[in-house]
C-alpha cells in the first residue's frame, strides 16, 4: 500500500515542480516520472542535510524539492549554453 502512496505523491510532486520550473518542464508524462525520481532524490538530499520530514505533507514537500532539483539539473543538458558570442 505504501508503494502506491509513493507513486501518487511523486506524480503530484512532478506536476507541482513542472509549474514551479516554468520553461524547465518536459511535458506531462516526463514531469510525472521526474516527480517519482525526485522523491527519491529529495529524500537522499534531505538525509544528507539531516532534515527529516513526516507525514503526507512532509513527503510531498521532499518530493517537490527533489523534483525541482532534478528538473534544474536536466535543464542544463536540454538547453546547451552558447559560449561563442
Amino acid at each position: 500500500m505504501y508503494f502506491i502512496w509513493y507513486i501518487i505523491i511523486g506524480i503530484v510532486a512532478g506536476l507541482i515542480a513542472g509549474k514551479i520550473m516554468r520553461g524547465g518542464g518536459f511535458g506531462l508524462l516526463i514531469n510525472l516520472l521526474v516527480g517519482i525520481v525526485g522523491g527519491v532524490l529529495g529524500g537522499w538530499v534531505f538525509g544528507l542535510l539531516g532534515i527529516t520530514t513526516t507525514g503526507l505533507l512532509g513527503s510531498l514537500f521532499t518530493s517537490v524539492i527533489g523534483a525541482v532539483l532534478l528538473l534544474w539539473i536536466i535543464s542544463f543538458f536540454r538547453h546547451p549554453r552558447r559560449t561563442d558570442i
